[in-house]
């Protein structure tokens, strides 16, 4: 039986956290007087489900029911997790609260999405204050993982321990923060950053674009694979911690920054800062650091890349400008098969056995049709206009072991480009050796009734030039081959 959460307040934050939990097979239950919260909520779980999904390697639950309700007290009934997102009012949240103290369950968990309120001012005159903790996330709620769980004194430690099972649950990482404080921890960061950023605004030195590269483009992308300390101990080289502190530390009192009120750098506090680095990252060398640093940036910035967003978007106009292939077909040398694909193999092309994954043969011979097609005519524009080609067939044959950073080339001979088929042949190589070929017959199609067309002469013309030069060239080793012993 599927358990239930409550939402009450059902804007960005609730709709997400409504998203979340029935994507996790949560049956969800939502009040909020708005109007439109049916429709909002609705949409941002459109949002979650269109990308949660894609985060995992297996099958997310199934989802739970969505319900929404006229009442707090018919919204909470039964609720073993009851999250409150309403507006930043104490006096709003106090009267809430009470509202759902009067009809939930006594050991419902209730949850608080507040970004400063500390938990003993939201559990002042409360009825239970040992219910109430702080769980803020951070937006968007269904992805991002991040929940900021804070207790009181008031809260026993079966509450915190029911609050971590929950949210681990259903896919998130509660950060326990030991000691409450306003703003939590991780807006504490970004009150700083944002502070600093409006001054440098006011003075004159950024733009808001500039200030948002600064970070996008650079210690951002750090960040978002290693947070702050392990950064900095790498910065540190092989001497660690301790000598990035020793060799930064004094800039602390430089005028570099309007936030000047810092702690003054005695032994006691390097020692706990080392300290705390050695436990948390001394099971690895620098050299691992490092090992990891890369790999985890290069899953990032690719998936930045795949978005052309951010970095990625530097990355892209990179490769169009130290591109080897041809732009054009009159760039191409048609008396031989096309460069298609000239690259090196990333890190997250790869497998358990170290070399590149069998789904990555497919990208690299599909991304080589992708750039034939474009040098026939059929690039992205052609496309909008309503036609394209469909894969209908695929042979891929595995020679040699491809492992990460390999410069692999793909070279692509037409065998036939008439009527509505095309037919093309894709060898692998690196240097001279051959690492696998794979075959293609596509069709094209009208985008507007999925079915075969011919296509038209933007296309079939230089579609049937580079047939024709190719017809003189030998028929390809391997070229019709089944699956099978040989």
């Amino acid at each position: 039986m599927a358990q239930t959460a409550a939402i009450i307040g059902g804007g960005v934050i609730g709709g997400g956290w409504a998203a979340r939990f029935l994507l996790m097979g949560w049956d969800v239950r939502v009040f909020d007087p708005d109007p439109e919260a049916q429709r909002k909520i609705g949409e941002v779980i459109a949002n979650a489900r269109r990308s949660l999904p894609g985060l995992s390697d297996v099958a997310l639950p199934d989802e739970g029911r969505l319900s929404f309700h006229e009442t707090i007290t018919d919204t909470v009934e039964g609720a073993s997790w009851i999250q409150e997102s309403v507006p930043e009012r104490l006096d709003l949240k106090h009267k809430v609260y009470a509202a759902i103290q009067q009809a939930c369950d006594t050991d419902a968990v209730i949850g608080s999405s507040t970004s400063g309120f500390m938990p003993s001012q939201l559990q002042e005159a409360t009825a239970r204050p040992a219910q109430i903790v702080v769980t803020h996330p951070f937006n968007p709620v269904y992805l991002l993982p991040l929940i900021e769980l804070v207790p009181s004194p008031e809260n026993p430690p079966q509450v915190i321990a029911r609050a971590k099972d929950v949210l681990t649950g259903i896919g998130c990482y509660p950060l326990h923060v030991r000691k409450e404080i306003d703003a939590h921890i991780a807006d504490r960061f970004l009150e700083a950053v944002w502070r600093e950023a409006l001054w440098l605004i006011k003075d004159g030195i950024a733009t808001t674009e500039e200030i948002d590269n600064a970070i996008r483009y650079g210690f951002g992308l750090r960040w978002a694979q290693m947070g702050l300390f392990e950064t900095y101990r790498i910065a540190g080289g092989e001497a660690g911690m301790r000598h990035f502190i020793e060799q930064f530390g004094p800039c602390l009192e430089w005028p570099w920054t309007k936030l000047m009120d810092v702690p003054e750098l005695t032994d006691e506090l390097i020692d706990a800062v080392a300290t705390q680095s050695d436990a948390q990252s001394g099971a690895f060398t620098i050299r691992e650091l490092e090992r990891i640093r890369d790999n985890n940036l290069v899953t990032i910035l690719r998936g930045l890349k795949a978005r052309d967003w951010g970095a990625g978007k530097l990355l892209n106009a990179q490769d169009k400008r130290i591109s080897r292939l041809p732009d054009t077909l009159d760039d191409a040398d048609l008396t031989k098969p096309v460069l298609t694909v000239d690259r090196a193999v990333p890190l997250d092309w790869t497998d358990y056995n170290g070399h590149m994954n069998e789904a990555r043969y497919l990208q690299a011979f599909s991304d080589a049709t992708d750039k034939l097609m474009a040098l026939v005519g059929c690039d992205m524009d052609y496309i909008a206009g309503g036609a394209s080609f469909f894969t209908a067939e695929t042979h891929i044959r595995h020679l040699d072991e491809v492992n990460a950073g390999t410069r692999i080339r793909v070279e692509t001979q037409v065998m036939s480009g008439a009527g509505k088929k095309m037919h093309v042949f894709h060898w692998m190589l690196d240097g001279d050796r051959l690492l696998a070929t794979g075959e293609q017959i596509l069709i094209h199609v009208s985008l507007a009734t999925r079915k075969a067309s011919v296509p038209d002469d933007r296309v079939a013309v230089p579609l049937a030039r580079i047939a024709a030069a190719h017809a003189s060239l030998p028929r390809p080793e391997g070229a019709g081959a089944a699956v099978g012993v040989r």
